[in-house]
């Protein structure tokens, strides 16, 4: 009898190393901008360990990259134990660019000596770097990596962990920059926290769709007809009754959402629906069919 081979680790093809190299290259070269361009010269930090870096580059009067280098290579050596040696290449390929980005427009004049409008500005650049890096495999914040590891041994989320760091780095602004200056790093905080899920996720959202109904055929019939989305059946059992229940599951973008409440309302007034947001989805036959 013949044993299963453990899977093998597949590599990545060039064509994906380098799409991958561009684009969190890109990140980093956002996040610098950010940084540099917008956050640093009006006295505005960003949280984790890039906000540490900005603070101690403050204070000591050395360059800011030095301190985003030399402060996550401890939580590189981390990714690398517990995440995983791809990660850890990445991480170290973004910080690098990141590091060498904001070293070379450090002596570039800031847009705007506004702070409100760099908390603003600062913060949607810097979201969408650091989204686009997270998306294409890596980091640019050690204390996300801690975050991830300290959530393996407690009951807090990487959320909460995150957030329990960044209350004390975004906290100590305050003495060294002033409470203003502490205020506007917590708006450019919550608008780079935004963009970066907006940057992972991507505009065009997608959502799951449960339904049960006693018509769920002709449900099924009307949402690939005039939506032009496959559906899928499920079999299912009512928890109080005991019956036998069909479910038809569906995905959809947010732009379908009210064409298909406004199908299911039509056909079935009582049916039960559910909706949900989902982050990606690939494969199986997702693609929209042409609807007459």
């Amino acid at each position: 009898m013949k044993k299963n081979k453990p899977l093998q680790h597949q590599r990545m093809g060039l064509a994906q190393v380098a799409r991958r190299a561009f684009f969190i290259m890109l990140g980093a070269a956002l996040m610098a901008v950010g940084l540099e361009i917008f956050l640093v010269p009006n006295n505005i930090i960003d949280g984790g360990v890039v906000g540490i870096s900005i603070i101690v580059s403050h204070v000591s009067g050395l360059p800011l990259g030095i301190f985003l280098f030399l402060l996550n290579l401890p939580f590189l050596f981390l990714g690398y134990k517990q995440i995983g040696k791809t990660f850890a290449l990445s991480t170290l390929f973004g910080v690098a660019i990141m590091s060498i980005g904001t070293t070379l427009l450090h002596p570039v004049a800031p847009l705007t000596i506004d702070p409100l409008l760099a908390a603003v500005f600062g913060g949607v650049i810097l979201g969408i770097g650091v989204g686009m890096v997270i998306r294409f495999g890596g980091s640019l914040d050690g204390t996300e990596i801690v975050a991830i590891l300290v959530n393996k041994k407690t009951p807090f989320s990487v959320g909460e962990v995150v957030m329990f760091f960044n209350f004390f780095i975004l906290g100590s602004a305050g003495f060294v920059f002033g409470w203003d200056h502490a205020m506007y790093s917590l708006i450019a905080y919550y608008i780079a926290f935004k963009m970066i899920d907006l940057t992972i996720e991507g505009f065009d959202e997608s959502k799951a769709v449960w339904i049960i109904s006693e018509r769920f055929k002709d449900i099924g019939d009307a949402l690939v007809a005039r939506l032009g989305r496959g559906v899928t059946y499920f079999h299912g059992e009512g928890g109080f009754s005991g019956d036998s229940k069909r479910v038809i599951f569906c995905v959809i973008t947010r732009l379908e959402e009210a064409k298909l409440k406004s199908i299911v309302d039509d056909i079935d007034p009582a049916a039960f629906m559910a909706v949900g947001n989902i982050h990606d989805v690939k494969g199986g036959r997702f693609k929209k069919k042409d609807i007459h």
